[in-house]
């Protein structure tokens, strides 16, 4: 229900609905009544920043300017990650590649600000042993803004925490200066790694066939089950017969046997 106590600008429940209908219709997210805080606290800041009087105004800047559709869908997608997040895919990784060491290409799904992209990165350059894997790794998202820091690979160094002293002296310069108080990915890290904007909802994904890994994880819990079956077909169809899929801790397709084998772990691969 939304409550319009102390809010500088009035919501109503249309606004909620036609909002989080758009974001619908542009990204497959589909956001459940509880989010109305969430949307009007996030989308409450370009009211302020266009110098709108309220989201009705808003609704019309929204369907006549492209530039603020980019504002919107970057306001309200969720970007959590860290460093090695659920770090038992990593391992089962890193012990797949040095089973199979043959030249692969990998697809990060929604990378969001590129720490799950560069902690694939890690993990290959230590399973192969170099600094030059045959390996290739697409990351993508849909937001323009957490892209923009990704391909930076700046990172403050609270950020590293969760990592070994080792780590963080093999994969990261220290920053000084004006940089003191972050850390910058070696440049070996970046060379593995590109960067791409993709929409899942779009048609086709500028990424290859015969993907030998995809990382999308904790993604498709924003989509209905229609939208993840339908994904999750597309992804499968990319992948090579002994690819695997690996999914977040808080989904599962093992109903979907025909499809996807589980291997336990979140970690999937396909049905041919």
């Amino acid at each position: 229900m939304i409550n319009h106590l102390q809010r500088e600008f009035a919501f109503s429940q249309q606004d909620f609905d036609q909002l989080r209908n758009r974001l619908y219709q542009l990204t497959g997210i589909k956001l459940s009544d509880s989010k109305d805080s969430m949307v009007y606290s996030r989308l409450v800041r370009r009211l302020r920043v266009l110098k709108l009087k309220n989201f009705v105004d808003y609704w019309e800047c929204l369907n006549s300017s492209p530039d603020e559709v980019e504002h919107f869908v970057n306001a309200l997608t969720t970007n959590l990650t860290s460093f090695f997040r659920e770090p038992h895919h990593f391992d089962i990784l890193h012990d797949y590649l040095v089973a199979n060491p043959k030249p692969y290409t990998i697809w990060c799904a929604a990378c969001s600000t590129g720490e799950e992209a560069y902690s694939i990165a890690m993990t290959v350059i230590q399973a192969f042993g170099c600094y030059d894997p045959p390996v290739r790794i697409i990351a993508s998202d849909i937001d323009s803004q957490v892209l923009s820091v990704a391909r930076k690979g700046v990172y403050p160094l609270k950020n590293l925490d969760n990592l070994s002293s080792v780590k963080r002296k093999q994969f990261f310069f220290k920053g000084r200066g004006s940089q003191t108080g972050n850390a910058k990915v070696i440049p070996q890290l970046k060379a593995l790694i590109q960067f791409k904007s993709i929409n899942l909802l779009d048609n086709k994904w500028d990424v290859p066939d015969k993907l030998s890994l995809i990382f999308c994880r904790n993604v498709m819990i924003y989509f209905d089950k229609s939208t993840q079956a339908k994904l999750l077909e597309k992804m499968v169809d990319k992948l090579d017969d002994n690819g695997r899929y690996f999914a977040g801790h808080s989904e599962n397709f093992s109903l979907m046997t025909n499809s996807l084998k589980p291997l336990g772990k979140t970690v999937y691969q396909p049905v041919r």
